[in-house]
């Protein structure tokens, strides 16, 4: 069916929607299993896993690998660092900005969140056979390459 002026959105069929709740659910969802427990907010855990990974970040890199906000990150690293979980420091080949590492507290967390982490998505991919399980590890990059484009295209068209 081609688009026309009266073409109506059915929303829940609109594959950027449906993506939309299933990202909040899955994170509300794995929030659920830590945030008492831990005291974290779906936020710091983001960047607390990509810290975990990848130590000596900036909060504009942190920003980049997290697609979160300026001040979503911003606050969750505030809470982090008050929390003693992440550090700053300046940054000695470029004293604008602050490098963030995982303390040693911080890595202790993030090592007994991280099994949990792997265990809540093998329970959710155990409802897929092994055929969409690896259709869906295909396309998930494919749909992001292409929402990156043409996010860059829009921005360029401002």
């Amino acid at each position: 069916m081609s688009p026309t002026k009266d073409a109506l959105l059915e929303l829940q069929d609109f594959l950027p929607y449906q993506l939309s709740i299933l990202a909040n659910t899955l994170s509300r969802a794995l929030a659920a299993r830590y945030a008492d427990e831990f005291d974290l907010t779906i936020s710091q855990w983001r960047v607390m896993a990509v810290l975990g990974r990848e130590s000596g970040l900036s909060a504009n890199q942190l920003v980049e690998r997290t697609a979160m906000d300026k001040v979503g990150v911003s606050r969750a690293v505030a809470g982090l660092v008050r929390a003693g979980r992440v550090s700053q420091r300046d940054d000695p080949a470029d004293g604008r900005r602050r490098v963030l590492k995982l303390t040693p507290v911080g890595r202790g967390v993030y090592r007994r969140i991280v099994p949990r982490a792997l265990e809540f998505e093998r329970t959710i991919v155990a409802e897929l056979d092994g055929r969409d399980r690896a259709r869906l590890e295909r396309l998930l990059p494919n749909l992001l390459k292409a929402a990156t484009q043409v996010a860059a295209q829009s921005v360029e068209a401002k």
